[in-house]
């Protein structure tokens, strides 16, 4: 997915974490409902660092290695994500 140099919207962040979620987690996306925690999929530390360095890698944001468990889900994650890129770079 083609990141725009203004930073992802809402909604293709919020699709781009569930495809990774989904993929970790090896379960469709379908089933991944952006108001559950992940906690609840079973998402473990090794899934949350790895999505932590995807965040890193596609983004060039950032994170806290705690972030999926200071923000349980996709909705609270994105919005997470949302104000650290309007904040600008650096500001993570």
């Amino acid at each position: 997915m083609s990141v725009p140099t203004t930073g992802p919207t809402a909604q293709s962040l919020s699709a781009w974490l569930v495809e990774r979620i989904g993929g970790y987690l090896h379960r469709p996306v379908e089933e991944i409902d952006p108001s559950v925690p992940l906690a609840e999929y079973g998402l473990d530390s090794v899934a949350a660092l790895s999505l932590c360095g995807d965040i890193e890698e596609d983004f060039d944001l950032v994170v806290e290695p705690t972030v999926a468990w200071d923000y349980p889900t996709v909705e609270a994650l994105t919005g997470h994500l949302l104000e650290e890129f309007a904040a600008g770079p650096g500001a993570a």
